[in-house]
């Protein structure tokens, strides 16, 4: 299985719309890319780092599963436009995007 994995790093100052983004955004993604292979989309919100005390390193890591690399480049491709430009609705921190593939 490939997953896209979207890290939005905890930047001091900066606002992320969870609410918005696990529903708005994830139905847009899920619309968009579902036809195109996509399994699954899930969103993790950040609560500390080791330290309980600390703040998390991000905000929120979103995650989207395929079952081929193929199908997450033909996805994007097609819909980088609509999804990238719908990330200014819920958040005004820059994300990190990385495609793996899963081992277990």
């Amino acid at each position: 299985m490939i997953k896209e994995t979207v890290l939005y790093p905890n930047e001091e100052g900066k606002k992320f719309d969870h609410a918005y983004w696990t529903s708005t955004h994830l139905e847009l993604v899920q619309k968009l890319l579902g036809p195109m292979g996509l399994v699954k989309g899930e969103m993790e919100k950040g609560v500390s780092g080791t330290d309980p005390n600390a703040p998390a390193p991000f905000v929120a890591v979103g995650h989207l599963y395929f079952n081929t690399e193929e199908e997450v480049h033909t996805a994007f491709t097609s819909h980088a436009g609509e999804i990238i430009g719908d990330i200014a609705n819920y958040t005004d921190i820059k994300p990190t995007f990385q495609i793996s593939e899963t081992l277990l």
